[in-house]
């Protein structure tokens, strides 16, 4: 069923991507190069070499309509449209959030075309091996991955960020009062992100030994990436630095753009780059690479935000409690200190072992790192309140 598909591929405010300039902005930062381009993805990633990216970590716009030209002057102007303007609340202004329940048939049927070509020219561009972990909606993402598999890819399972949202658990519209013990739909309390690979070459220590690809990097050498990540909203600071509605936090981010490169070796795409950071993450890891961004606005805040973000300290909510650099921390789990001491982490008073037996018994004396409100008294983390916590 032919589909014109003319969606997030124009720019905005009057100025062409013929008008923009073609050269990247480029930089080194922690030791690792970044390239900025501000283009139409999907005709630069056609201009691209083939096996020349090891991994892609992108959070696309996966509704679509959100980024249209149309909406994206409604969210400026702080008048909705697909953007559900959130009421301010105890005299905080709130971030808009999407509402793809609004989307309609014809909405919904150009989102396996657009993102087909997508994994088409992703499948093309990543080394085998590669994995390209890709962010979506729990009412769409079915959307978005069916295009990835017919494109050859192999779906790998989903990681799941654990994040509170001001989406679903509604009340009946203009009928709350009748049915105060009705939702509509649950409250979402996660957001899939869809990991996916493409073929390796043979068996995976062989890929792994030409390509550099076909795993995840583990957190330590006691503690395999796992696919479950509890994360807070995007923090304020954050989004001062970079505001972008869809801004990503990178406490977040770091953990998804480490895993990507088993090796440490490569080079990191972000074909829909927004606010920065993908990019941003990459650096903090020391990880070369490339951001793709079509709206001139948003690729300007990027361009800014990207030093800042990739510098962005998580002590607001990981204290570290080390002599150790703050540069050997990888957001604010270090290798060494997993890897020799096998050291846990608490947050909002829940204790990460990362597998370990008996991790009291290890921490006596050792580097600890701890969230604020919590205290390590003989190897067990204590709150305020002095209830301990397991």
């Amino acid at each position: 069923m032919p589909v014109e598909v003319a969606l997030p591929h124009r720019a905005v405010n009057g100025e062409s991507l013929s008008q923009s300039n073609p050269r990247p902005v480029s930089g080194k930062i922690n030791g690792a190069r970044y390239s900025l381009y501000l283009a139409d993805c999907l005709a630069w990633m056609s201009t691209q070499s083939e096996t020349s990216v090891h991994a892609i970590v992108t959070d696309p716009p996966y509704g679509l309509k959100e980024y249209t030209d149309q909406e994206k002057a409604k969210l400026r102007c702080g008048r909705g449209g697909v953007w559900r303007i959130p009421p301010s609340f105890d005299g905080c202004e709130r971030t808009p959030v999407p509402r793809f329940t609004v989307l309609t048939e014809a909405d919904r049927e150009r989102l396996p075309v657009f993102f087909s070509r997508f994994a088409r020219q992703a499948f093309r561009m990543l080394v085998p091996g590669g994995h390209l972990v890709i962010a979506t909606n729990p009412l769409l993402s079915h959307l978005v991955y069916v295009p990835m598999m017919d494109a050859g890819f192999e779906k790998r399972g989903e990681i799941i960020r654990l994040v509170q949202t001001l989406r679903g658990g509604d009340r009946p519209k203009n009928a709350h009062k009748e049915f105060p013990g009705v939702s509509v739909m649950p409250r979402s309390c996660w957001e899939p992100w869809g990991l996916f690979r493409k073929p390796c070459e043979g068996r995976v220590q062989d890929n792994l030994r030409k390509w550099k690809t076909g795993g995840l990097r583990r957190i330590s050498s006691v503690s395999p990436f796992c696919d479950v990540i509890e994360s807070s909203p995007t923090r304020a600071e954050e989004r001062a630095i970079a505001p972008h509605p869809s801004l990503k936090p990178q406490a977040l981010m770091r953990q998804l753009v480490r895993a990507s490169l088993p090796l440490g070796e490569g080079i990191v795409l972000d074909p829909f780059m927004g606010g920065g950071s993908t990019i941003a993450a990459a650096l903090a890891v020391g990880y070369e690479s490339i951001g793709i961004e079509i709206d001139p606005a948003f690729f300007h805040v990027a361009q800014r935000a990207i030093p800042q973000l990739s510098r962005f300290s998580l002590n607001g909510q990981w204290k570290i409690q080390s002599e150790e650099e703050e540069a050997q921390a990888l957001f604010q789990l270090a290798d060494a200190p997993l890897e020799k001491n096998g050291l846990y982490a608490t947050r909002r008073g829940r204790t990460h072992t990362f597998g370990i037996k008996n991790p009291a018994k290890l921490l006596a004396g050792a580097i600890v790192y701890q969230a604020p409100g919590i205290a390590v008294h003989g190897g067990k983390p204590i709150a305020a309140n002095g209830n301990g916590h397991g």
